[in-house]
């Protein structure tokens, strides 16, 4: 199993930045990939950004050039900074890993809450 922690979230204005952190413990070495989702009140869940193991990124579209993923492979941690902030990025952001052995299984953090103020 995956266990992952997250930190960072808060209160930013609008233009500002922000990192969040995802820290992951237990089998690590079996996580294929990890991804950010964010959900906004009313909203769907969407994907945000993903890194594989191999180190590739994807990003949803509208946020590509203002978001970056990357990982600190040494503290087992992902991280999501985000520039540019606006209101509209206001949302519950969750930490996802993807764990092939066993079995192909998804692994979520308890989310942290963004609020971009205008």
């Amino acid at each position: 199993q995956v266990q992952l922690v997250e930190s960072g979230g808060g209160l930013v204005q609008a233009g500002g930045s922000l990192r969040l952190s995802c820290a992951a413990s237990g089998n690590i070495f079996s996580i294929n990939y990890m991804a950010w989702y964010r959900q906004a009140p009313g909203k769907q869940r969407e994907l945000v950004a993903r890194i594989t193991s191999g180190g590739s990124t994807n990003y949803a579209d509208s946020l590509k050039g203002r978001f970056t993923i990357s990982r600190d492979n040494a503290k087992n941690t992902v991280y999501l900074q985000m520039n540019s902030l606006k209101p509209e990025d206001t949302a519950v952001y969750y930490c996802n890993a993807e764990v092939l052995i066993p079995k192909k299984y998804g692994y979520w953090g308890q989310g942290t809450q963004v609020t971009v103020s205008s």
